[in-house]
């Protein structure tokens, strides 16, 4: 009782949550006699996952790209294809964060990268300050459904589900995202006015020119993963490989010198994600073994019979935790627990990650204390009330896509079973 009272402490006042997880892991062993030494062995067993590779490889990568001016160039060539539409620089907006955090697999990055480039734009051509605030803000998490996202991989390691079938299944649910925000978008452009530019193809040229060496990476990584010629982990060090050749030596905007440091905050990050991947199991076994998620769906099923209320119930609540808990700890936290909940009421498990994924994209941005709230109001020097009303019409807007996904199994399950 007491050990359990000092663990929420611990983690009240600020500990490491991998230190929480592993004392806590450790402290269940020890009360069912288990050799504690099974800690130890859990993360050898995590090491011979041959998908983990990809996870350090694709970080590289991202981290690459948000160093140099790949953000540019992917802002330059939408201008240039959607310029002509109402609303166009906003449309553009919307499709590169989407892209960009795709690629990344982390939203605050974008929202860094790219907020420079789109908030002033957006004002100059003569968008509102509130609807450019939330429309950069809540774009910023756009892309976690698109592979090759990190949190995509993480989920498919600890539900133990085919990766390949994750990214597959996030195509439909991630365009019908774009696609509401890019209308709504749109329908801004036509109010404010804004003017639009004329097609022309010089511009295209000249656009795809510059982004030629960038462009076909998603072509190349995607073709190969679906047509069987890579694995998800050949998939992600082709990535990286493309990545390094393109930033360093052939654009020139990441210097040799830089590597070092670029591998060494990429790994930290990596490195933190391993360790809490590695602990979280183990505490998972020992919750299993202990039986903890059969008596919890017990309880739950004994007053919630219905699988809608439930699904109900889980976007609220996966809401509030994209709130409070960066989407990596939410992810080997609460899988384990909510997965056999899932089961128990029949919702397949590619349907789980994707309806996951999408309530973390949103929870980011849901007042008071989404996460990338706070990085907008510091990257823009704006209050975080302002950012509260900005970000409402599009929290609006990607709540109703997260019931479309939630109540519409198929629409992540569709392209998964035509490829099967």
């Amino acid at each position: 009782m007491f050990s359990s009272i000092g663990l929420a402490l611990a983690a009240l006042l600020g500990a490491p949550l991998f230190t929480v997880i592993a004392a806590g892991a450790l402290l269940g062993f020890h009360r069912a006699d288990i050799d504690i030494s099974v800690l130890a062995l859990e993360i050898n067993r995590l090491v011979d996952n041959p998908v983990l590779i990809s996870i350090p490889l694709f970080t590289f990568a991202g981290y690459l790209m948000s160093e140099s001016a790949t953000s540019k160039r992917l802002v330059a060539l939408s201008q240039a294809l959607f310029g002509w539409l109402p609303g166009g620089l906003a449309i553009v907006s919307v499709m590169v964060c989407g892209v960009f955090t795709a690629l990344t697999g982390a939203s605050g990055v974008t929202i860094i990268a790219l907020g420079a480039l789109l908030y002033p734009a957006l004002i100059e051509q003569g968008y509102p300050e509130r609807f450019s605030l939330g429309l950069v803000t809540t774009s910023g998490s756009l892309g976690l459904l698109f592979p090759p996202a990190i949190p995509l991989i993480l989920y498919g390691i600890i539900a133990e589900v085919s990766i390949d079938d994750l990214f597959t299944a996030g195509l439909l649910p991630g365009l019908i995202m774009l696609l509401l925000l890019a209308i709504y978008s749109s329908r801004q452009g036509r109010i404010s006015a804004i003017a639009t530019e004329p097609f022309a193809f010089a511009k295209v040229r000249a656009a795809l020119r510059g982004a030629l060496w960038e462009l076909p990476l998603p072509v190349i990584v995607l073709g190969g993963i679906y047509s069987g010629v890579f694995a998800i982990s050949e998939a992600a060090a082709v990535t990286a490989v493309h990545a390094l050749v393109a930033e360093v030596l052939i654009y020139r905007e990441v210097a040799l010198r830089d590597l070092a440091a670029i591998m060494c905050r990429s790994m930290t990050l990596v490195g933190g994600i391993l360790v809490i991947l590695g602990v979280s199991m183990a505490s998972t076994n020992y919750l299993i073994d202990q039986e903890v998620p059969m008596k919890l769906f017990q309880l739950v099923s004994a007053h919630i019979t219905s699988k809608w209320t439930f699904l109900l119930i889980l976007n609220g609540f996966l809401l509030l935790l994209g709130c409070i808990l960066d989407i990596f700890s939410a992810i080997v936290l609460v899988v384990p627990l909510v997965l056999p909940l899932a089961r128990g009421y029949q919702i397949d498990p590619i349907h789980l990650g994707i309806i996951f994924l999408a309530n973390m994209q949103i929870g980011y941005n849901t007042p008071p204390i989404g996460m990338n709230l706070f990085i907008a109001g510091y990257r823009f020097k704006q209050p975080v009330v302002t950012l509260y009303r900005a970000t409402l019409p599009f929290l609006a807007i990607l709540m109703v896509t997260v019931l479309i996904i939630t109540y519409w199994p198929d629409l992540s399950l569709f392209l998964v079973r035509l490829r099967g």
